[in-house]
């Protein structure tokens, strides 16, 4: 408490909220749910638009109307436009996302958790690493939706 007295001043420079979350160790995990919850939210996000494509939808539309009730976050609302307009410029690139689900994953099994919506990110966003979209940011996980849309409706 007492170093947190003392560097407070320091880090409200980094960011607008400084929390103290407990001893060594618990900014980390804190950090870790954060992008649990973010990773989860983006591939709703992007299946949502890929869905409202498939289905012939106006993903503009479809973002002004789910966005204003119980979907609405700051996702859908700054990112999905992004998507939907194939600007894939990052805030927050691929390859961090996937650093950091990797790191959260490798804590989960030492704390003999199951997540599988994190499981399920960690591979769109590997899959997007493999293709060269590490640099791209995290709304690029439409084009790894589409393409396992694509897939799975070829013809044999």
């Amino acid at each position: 408490d007492e170093a947190m007295a003392r560097a407070a001043p320091l880090l409200r420079y980094l960011g607008k909220s400084v929390r103290h979350m407990g001893g060594p160790g618990a900014g980390q995990h804190t950090k870790m749910c954060n992008q649990i919850l973010a990773c989860n939210n983006m591939v709703g996000m992007a299946e949502s638009l890929v869905y409202a494509k498939r289905a012939g939808l106006d993903p503009h539309a479809v973002i002004a109307a789910i966005g204003s009730g119980a979907a609405g976050s700051w996702a859908i609302h700054n990112l999905g436009p992004r998507a939907v307009n194939g600007d894939f410029a990052p805030g927050f690139m691929i390859e961090h996302m996937a650093k950091d689900l990797g790191i959260a994953l490798d804590e989960a099994d030492r704390m003999s958790l199951v997540l599988p919506g994190l499981g399920l990110a960690r591979r769109l966003y590997s899959s997007l690493l493999k293709h060269g979209h590490g640099r791209d940011g995290t709304q690029a996980l439409v084009l790894a939706l589409e393409d396992t849309a694509k897939y799975l409706n070829d013809d044999p």
